[in-house]
């Protein structure tokens, strides 16, 4: 039995499920919304339910989406020949961020991983050779994470790519050392990647 009445202690366990929530933050987090007023835990539970029921996947590009297509692939500005293919839509959210990147996107959804079962058919690359024939797509930036299955898959990608595609321009987001890294914290895959994605210097 638990020290919090049994509807509190529930709201905690279901806090707690959350990635990265421990007990103590599920606790902190129930307890703020038991304190608040009633209109704030109604407008959370009503947020939470319209997640659940209006997000999807957009046709085209597979980022999360409440209008489909999404707001970036139906942009016509945004149609300038690129798509940055990602893993997650996390990190596409992190580029777009970034307010760099002016193209469009596609989220793979994973990435290869022969050991947990997962081929390219798991993955959106189907799609992504589709995309490429119908939008007249010029050049494919891969940024797939510095990890063995984010290497994997974007180095299984530039292969297909260059075999299908002889005109289809191809890059790999640069990888390495960070702003304000040091290199003696650096592991060996990170300094690999610095030394190979060097500059010249004007």
């Amino acid at each position: 039995m638990g020290i919090y009445p049994p509807s509190l202690e529930k709201l905690i366990e279901q806090f707690t499920m959350l990635p990265g929530i421990g007990q103590k933050s599920a606790t902190r987090m129930a307890l703020h919304i038991l304190r608040s007023k009633k209109d704030t835990a109604e407008t959370l539970a009503k947020s939470l339910l319209e997640v659940k029921e209006k997000i999807r996947f957009c046709s085209t590009c597979f980022n999360l989406t409440d209008d489909d297509p999404c707001s970036i692939c139906s942009n016509p500005n945004r149609a300038n020949g690129t798509v940055c293919v990602v893993e997650w839509p996390g990190d596409q959210l992190a580029l777009e961020d970034s307010g760099t990147f002016k193209g469009k996107y596609h989220v793979l959804h994973g990435v290869l991983s022969p050991l947990d079962g997962i081929g390219p058919e798991d993955l959106k690359i189907g799609k992504l050779l589709s995309r490429i024939q119908e939008e007249g797509i010029t050049e494919i930036i891969l940024a797939t994470n510095p990890t063995t299955g984010g290497e994997a898959t974007a180095s299984f990608l530039s292969s297909v790519l260059a075999e299908q595609f002889k005109d289809l321009r191809v890059s790999r987001i640069a990888l390495g050392i960070p702003m304000g890294g040091d290199l003696k914290y650096m592991d060996r895959m990170t300094i690999q990647h610095a030394l190979k994605s060097r500059i010249p210097v004007s």
